[in-house]
């Protein structure tokens, strides 16, 4: 049977960079199906959806919230012309209820162990509405590589050059952080993957640039330095979300590729500027993640941490307002106390104002919002600073010799002198 997966497109945001990264959750998802269905992958992001294709069965995977909205529109056209839809991912299960009214099926929590079922009830004519296995984890031994074969790699390249893969070493969180729905949707319980299987899947992935997307890697020091040590020899470069602050385990983390970490820059203490010093001085850049608009942050706490920012030395820097997303706590606390105003999910983009906030109007929330992403990029662009860090791996690429040979023409665009110099001698 043909299977059709859809990765439904959404509107980025000005700050947002204008690239595309190949979407994780879809090929996680197909890496599950039985051997003997035939997928084929859409990301509409990067190309359009042929609603003509021959299939037999489609797929919806949906990641965020502003994704939702054209995700129904897609199944009511599939639905239009004879196919039935089934629903998954992580905007699926956060607005389950809405998403049915669109769909033949709606698949809630992880896939692996459980599309044999799904599949065997649609050839038979059984397709449940509903199948829910959140709070019911699979045996994390179960997670494979992912189905990357299903990507149109031309598509994912930046003017020329190579951007990452994503990868995940573990599910689940043992932390729960007010505006997030980890919780919820993985558990509390923080579940690594075994890390021969980890490192063999990592070993599968035709790509020096990763973006580990796991919600942290702070989550348990000896399986963070074990990890590190066993992609030392890989000489991968990656990205990932916070690591732990401590030195054995930065220092592995560089010698494992480390390439820049997304840090959570929430006051203006000196733990942050010192821990920012930290990755600096172990050679791992910091892209900070600035959430504005809560309960505890007055206009003078936002401009007091906008020109923080700049103190200390951020290799990047990215804004969001709080969206509260459903099955969260701060979603709970917000619709509790009336304070949600607009229930557009195309507008829960974490750039755009959505319900009271304590302290100010809505519109001056916004403004505030905007002023950071101008004030911070105001001497040096985004796509500036990002160049220098991707000219830093570029020059670690070179000294370990994983640059890769068929990219000379494209580094020598896109790179500075001295780069291309060290390619060339």
């Amino acid at each position: 049977m043909k299977f059709k997966l859809i990765y439904p497109k959404w509107k980025k945001l000005p700050g947002q960079t204008t690239f595309n990264l190949p979407p994780h959750g879809p090929v996680v998802f197909a890496a599950t199906l039985p051997p003997h269905v035939e997928v084929s992958f859409t990301d509409e992001n990067v190309e359009d959806i042929n609603f003509d294709e021959a299939c037999d069965f489609v797929g919806i995977s949906m990641m965020l919230s502003t994704q939702v909205r054209r995700g129904w529109e897609i199944a009511d056209e599939f639905r239009k012309r004879g196919k039935q839809v089934l629903f998954g991912g992580i905007s699926t299960m956060l607005h389950a209820e809405e998403t049915l009214t669109h769909a033949d099926s709606v698949f809630l929590g992880e896939s692996e162990g459980r599309m044999d079922e799904v599949i065997r009830d649609w050839e038979t004519g059984k397709l449940k509405k509903v199948y829910n296995f959140l709070g019911n984890q699979p045996d994390i031994n179960l997670v494979g590589p992912a189905r990357r074969d299903l990507y149109k790699r031309e598509l994912y390249n930046h003017k020329g050059v190579q951007m990452v893969d994503l990868f995940h070493a573990s599910r689940g969180c043992r932390f729960s952080c007010y505006p997030c729905a980890v919780s919820y949707l993985g558990g509390r319980s923080f579940r690594p993957r075994p890390i021969d299987k980890t490192i063999q899947d990592l070993e599968t992935i035709d790509n020096n640039r990763l973006f580990i997307v796991d919600n942290s890697l702070a989550q348990d020091s000896q399986w963070e330095l074990d990890l590190f040590k066993e992609m030392i020899p890989l000489k991968k470069k990656w990205i990932s979300h916070t690591i732990e602050d401590d030195p054995k385990i930065l220092d592995m983390a560089a010698q494992a590729g480390a390439w820049y970490v997304y840090q959570a820059v929430y006051d203006t203490s000196d733990y942050i500027k010192e821990r920012v010093k930290r990755y600096h001085d172990h050679g791992i850049g910091v892209e900070g993640t600035i959430l504005l608009g809560l309960d505890n942050q007055t206009e003078d706490d936002i401009l007091r941490l906008i020109d923080f920012l700049l103190e200390i030395d951020l290799d990047l820097a990215e804004f969001t307002v709080l969206a509260p997303f459903p099955h969260t706590k701060a979603y709970d606390d917000l619709l509790r106390q009336g304070r949600i105003f607009d229930h557009d999910w195309n507008h829960y983009n974490a750039g755009q104002v959505v319900y009271q906030p304590k302290h100010m109007t809505p519109q001056r929330l916004q403004e505030l919002y905007d002023y950071a992403w101008e004030a911070f990029y105001k001497d040096e662009s985004q796509e500036q600073k990002m160049f220098k860090l991707f000219t830093q791996v570029m020059m670690r690429e070179i000294e370990d010799g994983t640059y890769r040979q068929r990219d000379r023409k494209l580094i020598n665009k896109s790179f500075g002198k001295e780069v291309v110099r060290k390619i060339n001698s």
